[in-house]
């Protein structure tokens, strides 16, 4: 576990998912993290992004920000990150989200910060915000092991090669 502090959450929101379903407003509306409606307001930081060449590591972990973006997966497309910061995609992960449940890579932001932080061995942090959610604790539970994993990884070259090993054996 790294001696800084754990980063703060941020989203860069677009609001084109059911308010109701909404896992970043449900973070903001419990001061669990910070949304902003553009890409200049969005704080500089660690930017999760499914289409970023580097994964996310544990290399990464002394970043004080870390950014995902709230979007409909339909227009969750290149284009949408086009936020300033260091961009990484997170491994392969399963999700526990009502709406896509046992789907790889199909995270709620909440799934995603969650994920992020246990690779940064912020799983205290990481529980508190999957903690407003009922499925929260799920998500943990499916992915325990590869998070893990990923948490003991010493850079994006070692996560990449776990990762690898899902893929093959189709988790």
């Amino acid at each position: 576990m790294s001696d800084s502090p754990s980063p703060s959450l941020h989203v860069r929101y677009e609001g084109d998912d059911d308010p109701a379903k909404c896992t970043a407003r449900k973070l903001a509306k419990f001061d669990l993290a910070e949304l902003h409606h553009s890409d200049r307001a969005t704080p500089y930081g660690v930017v999760l992004n499914p289409h970023a060449e580097r994964a996310l590591s544990p290399e990464d972990s002394d970043t004080g920000t870390l950014v995902a973006l709230d979007c409909s997966w339909e227009s969750a497309g290149e284009a949408m990150f086009s936020l300033p910061g260091d961009h990484r995609a997170l491994p392969y992960l399963v999700a526990a989200n009502p709406v896509n449940f046992g789907r790889p890579m199909q995270l709620t932001t909440v799934e995603a910060l969650a994920a992020a932080l246990c690779i940064f061995g912020r799983d205290d942090h990481a529980e508190r915000i999957l903690s407003k959610f009922t499925w929260g604790h799920t998500f943990l539970e499916l992915n325990e092991e590869p998070l893990r994993r990923y948490a003991n990884c010493e850079d994006s070259t070692a996560i990449v090669e776990v990762q690898q090993e899902y893929l093959d054996r189709g988790d």
